[in-house]
């Protein structure tokens, strides 16, 4: 298909007003839902200087939009707790991975997650931290390989990673669902108000004398999201794109990454088995659904379009 190119001038009053206008209006709307907070003034000035430096920084800002969109719903997120919508579930999930993944320690049946727990080595403190600062920096960069790559491919990974978490998102309201150091903390006890906990990440932290995870848990949009795992689904995002682009060794590394996150989910109680399975299904699901949402002949135009502007 013979891509049509797209003149490109820094400054029109068009551009302007229509980027002013977006600007205020999720301004606007991010004050009247969960406040206004340093991260969205960062992102407006990130947009608003991408878009107008040159071209192909318009091109880029324009393209990782589908990234922006999901940070935005995700961030949203805070204003709707899913606890509001349908009962937690706390106990029955825990029993439930204790049937399915429980096993016999010390005279006691214990869950993967409480048996790291009494088994916490320093080796894998640190492992499990590296590996969890992975989920959003790899497909982040991932797609700005893409992005200079095959604009095509990558249009097809962003539509891909926002489908699956809106697949993900459905699943939190429908089934709310408490982490694993939830239990360990409060048992079946509901709290509403609870805030994010860093839970087997903080041993990382102060390993290494940051603060990283405590930073990134704090702004938690809400702690009865835990499943499914979308931490587990992201990386198979990546490496099904990079099997797909026969990327070689780097596949291995990308199966790595997604084994190491599935570990530190469950070593650091952050989550069940279970969550990371549904986590799993999550991708699949969005996977096929979306490739099936491509083919469509209005999506597949609209796509095209989006395509041309960006290349």
């Amino acid at each position: 298909m013979k891509q049509t190119a797209y003149p490109f001038k820094r400054f029109t009053g068009s551009n302007i007003i229509s980027v002013a206008a977006v600007s205020a209006l999720y301004l606007l709307l991010s004050f009247i839902l969960v406040g206004i907070k340093s991260d969205q003034l960062l992102l407006v000035g990130l947009f608003c200087t991408l878009y107008f430096a040159s071209a192909i920084s318009r091109k880029f800002i324009l393209g990782f939009s589908v990234f922006i969109v999901y940070w935005i719903l995700f961030d949203y997120m805070k204003a709707f707790p899913n606890y509001r919508f349908n009962d937690v579930h706390i106990l029955d999930l825990y029993n439930f991975e204790k049937k399915l993944f429980g096993f016999h320690f010390n005279n006691s049946i214990l869950t993967p997650n409480e048996f790291w727990l009494k088994n916490q080595k320093p080796w894998l403190d640190a492992l499990s931290g590296f590996f969890y600062l992975c989920w959003i920096p790899v497909p982040l960069l991932f797609a700005a390989f893409l992005f200079y790559k095959n604009r095509a491919e990558f249009l097809k990974f962003a539509f891909t990673f926002f489908w699956v978490n809106i697949v993900g998102f459905i699943v939190y309201y429908t089934f709310p669902a408490a982490p694993p150091w939830y239990m360990q903390e409060f048992g079946n006890v509901f709290h509403a108000q609870t805030p994010g906990n860093t839970a087997g990440l903080q041993r990382f932290d102060s390993m290494f004398g940051v603060d990283i995870f405590k930073s990134l848990y704090t702004k938690s949009s809400n702690i009865f999201a835990a499943m499914p795992s979308l931490h587990s689904a992201y990386p198979l995002i990546v490496l099904y794109y990079g099997i797909r682009n026969k990327m070689g060794m780097a596949n291995i590394v990308f199966a790595m990454i997604t084994l190491g996150i599935w570990f530190a989910a469950v070593y650091t109680s952050h989550h069940y088995i279970l969550d990371i399975l549904a986590g799993i299904v999550c991708f699949f699901a969005g996977v096929i659904s979306v490739n099936k949402i491509f083919k469509i002949g209005t999506i597949d135009k609209l796509l095209q379009r989006y395509l041309r502007l960006i290349q």
